[in-house]
């Protein structure tokens, strides 16, 4: 697989909603291109790309996965990446190593959530693509009717090139209306072929005026100017070919293939991708050029993490070579990091390399220290790339280890999964004390656990985490306790006398002594400030942390022999709480403020919706298709907000939460919850 020049190189990525058949494709690809010698079936558990157990299970793809192969003397790498919203994640780190994406739709189902959310992606990042309108041959297919979707969703650029003969069961063949004269298309097809081949070339000729005045002239186009043309048409995002094609039937698989090495940019046709230096205190712009013989840069783009294999990373070379065991830059930690052994990655199997150039995509073994997005580069030309961009997670779980055996790997366990995984977060939440893990649904957190289970030997328990109230006071008040207990010897004897009164929002816990006279000696008083913040931590109307109040201790008495700093301690935690009931307690709830963005034919139920949370709508946006509702509402309101979102949306909505700040709970809700902990509390 060497390859002498950048230009013979071609790197794709198949993307779009699940069930558009793109990991077929991928195997009819390998299977026409001899990569490998029969086809891989979803159904039967061999497709090279769905490798792992789960993805075997389920007969979808969970992560992306890398193959190759060689076609007309060209390397095409060729990245399979899931198409359910659940492991968006997985596709959006492919993006950045390709410069041709294939937006495959399901000719029967249409244009779907993840298509959209593909799309939309690939137009941010300025990434070539073309649309795989795959499965043709099944039944009802209305070609006329998904392109006109097409287009009204994706622009009137799109334009199909290769056309169907026939569809469904009658599916015979297609026909590259580029390539054919008006009179060689089928006579079954020629009154709705022979106008697309038209527009296709008025579109591709109107990127250059010497060519559209020539063509508009009736003058001849040659074969070369027409191919010139469309390349660049396809690099400036001019014109998005649409190819119909049956991957199961393996028909219009050669012709896209053909299309791809003849039409499609290399490494070396896309725009540099800019860096900074970050040795420098400035920071300064770097751009390498994209030749083997410049300094090497890379940046690492994907990883995993397998108990048996090791750690492998995957990397896309944006400058320069990389040979096996050499020292290089990682640009994160500023420091040298030492190369072992590259490796090709088809599917799950490595295939060893010696040397890989600029432009291509190689894999790194067993180097632990390297994550996602890491740029690795030469130490005399340092830079350092943009991070890759990932969508925030949003479903919680807490977790707690099954048994004592799970609690000591429990950590270390997670943490390589997060390492393989961006969109899967871990957090110790410092008020609840509960270990929550974060992802994108209730599947793919299902499947990271699963996962736990099935590497690494380790079970936990999930539960609905807990959210993180508040406690604080409104109003002033004074409180008192004695504690006074004798025994045989000592006794204890400790008495103290505070007020309490509310703090600004965000100030805290301040304590304060008005001490006269000597009625608490000195030495007793860090005990009082230790007992109420006991309180302070486990709270007294439910169990929640308190925050923002003063203590003042003003009076008290001891005793000579039986008072003592456990003595002071308890009385001024029993003071504390005393006051704190008379001082008109209330909860404290995370308010956050959440985005929701939905088709707009969903706008009337999501404005709907958010009032009956508490919500508060604060304005509204619109963003292409879809419309942007932007709230604040609390945030056990929406702790479960993904569910029912896409039970609202049919899948069609998404939404960012940020916390915002805390406010009183109304007294009713405040009700529910101090009755809800006082059960959880009699029940432990």
């Amino acid at each position: 697989m060497a390859m002498s020049e950048i230009t013979d190189l071609r790197n794709i990525a198949l993307v779009g909603h699940g069930d558009a058949g793109k990991t077929t494709l991928v195997e009819t690809i390998l299977f026409k291109a001899k990569a490998t010698t029969r086809l891989g079936e979803i159904d039967a558990g061999s497709a090279i790309c769905d490798s792992e157990p789960d993805e075997k299970e389920r007969k979808n793809s969970i992560d992306s996965a890398l193959v190759f192969c060689n076609w007309k003397d060209k390397t095409v790498n060729i990245i399979d990446t899931p198409g359910y919203p659940d492991f968006t994640g997985e596709a959006l780190a492919c993006l950045p190593a390709v410069e041709t994406a294939l937006v495959t739709i399901n000719a029967s189902a249409g244009i779907m959530v993840n298509t959209r959310k593909m799309w939309d992606a690939l137009v941010k990042q300025n990434i070539s693509r073309l649309i795989v309108i795959n499965k043709m041959d099944l039944p009802n297919i209305k070609l006329a009717e998904l392109l006109k979707s097409i287009q009204d969703a994706f622009g009137q650029n799109c334009l199909p090139v290769v056309f169907p003969v026939g569809a469904g069961e009658s599916l015979s063949g297609v026909v590259n209306l580029l390539d054919t004269p008006v009179d060689k298309i089928p006579a079954e097809i020629q009154s709705d072929a022979a106008p697309w081949k038209e527009k296709f070339i008025e579109s591709v000729v109107e990127v250059e005026d010497k060519l559209l005045n020539k063509y508009l002239d009736g003058q001849k186009i040659s074969v070369e100017e027409l191919s010139a043309a469309l390349s660049k048409s396809i690099l400036e995002k001019k014109v998005i070919p649409i190819f119909c094609v049956s991957s199961a039937k393996q028909i219009g698989v050669d012709e896209l293939m053909d299309f791809i090495v003849r039409y499609c940019p290399s490494p070396k046709e896309v725009e540099l991708i800019k860096g900074v230096n970050p040795l420098s205190e400035e920071n300064p712009e770097v751009s390498l050029e994209r030749t083997p013989t410049s300094p090497f840069s890379a940046q690492v783009f994907k990883s995993i993490t397998d108990p048996f294999v090791g750690k492998i990373s995957y990397l896309k070379i944006f400058s320069g070579t990389l040979k096996p065991d050499i020292t290089v830059l990682n640009s994160r930690f500023k420091r040298e990091q030492k190369i072992g052994k590259l490796v090709k990655m088809f599917g799950k199997d490595q295939k060893p390399v010696k040397q890989s150039i600029c432009g291509d995509i190689v894999c790194l073994t067993k180097v632990d220290d390297i994550v996602v997005s890491d740029t690795l580069c030469s130490e005399e030309n340092p830079v350092e790339y943009p991070k890759i961009k990932f969508p925030q997670p949003m479903v919680s779980l807490a977790i707690e280890p099954k048994s004592k055996a799970d609690e000591k790997r429990l950590s270390s366990s997670l943490a390589k999964l997060a390492d393989s995984d961006p969109t899967f977060k871990i957090t110790r939440e410092a008020q609840t004390h509960e270990l929550v893990v974060v992802g994108m649904s209730s599947l793919h957190l299902d499947i990271v656990l699963a996962r736990l289970k099935r590497r690494y030997d380790v079970q936990v328990v999930t539960k609905q985490p807990k959210i993180p109230y508040k406690e604080t006071i409104s109003s002033k008040a004074e409180g008192h306790h004695k504690h006074k207990k004798q025994t045989g010897g000592h006794g204890q004897y400790g008495e103290v006398y505070l007020k309490v009164e509310p703090l600004p929002h965000g100030e805290g816990f301040k304590f304060e002594k008005e001490i006269f006279g000597g009625s608490i000696p000195n030495q007793y008083i860090p005990a009082v400030e230790k007992g109420v913040k006991e309180v302070m931590n486990n709270g007294v109307i439910a169990g929640y942390q308190m925050v923002d109040v003063q203590v003042t201790v003003f009076d008290g008495s001891y005793h000579d022999v039986d008072s003592s700093e456990a003595s002071f301690k308890i009385a001024g935690s029993k003071a504390f709480q005393n006051a704190v009931s008379n001082a008109k307690a209330v909860l404290l709830e995370p308010i956050v403020n959440i985005e929701v963005s939905v088709p707009a034919k969903f706008l009337g139920s999501i404005t709907g919706d958010l009032p009956s949370r508490r919500g508060r709508i604060t304005g509204m946006d619109s963003l292409g298709d879809y419309q942007v509702i932007k709230a604040t509402v609390p945030l056990g309101e929406v702790s479960n907000y993904s569910t029912e979102l896409r039970s609202i949306t049919a899948g069609e909505g998404h939404y960012t939460i940020e916390l915002s700040h805390y406010d009183v709970v109304p007294r009713k809700v405040q009700e529910e919850i101090v009755a809800k902990a006082k059960k959880a509390k009699e029940e432990e």
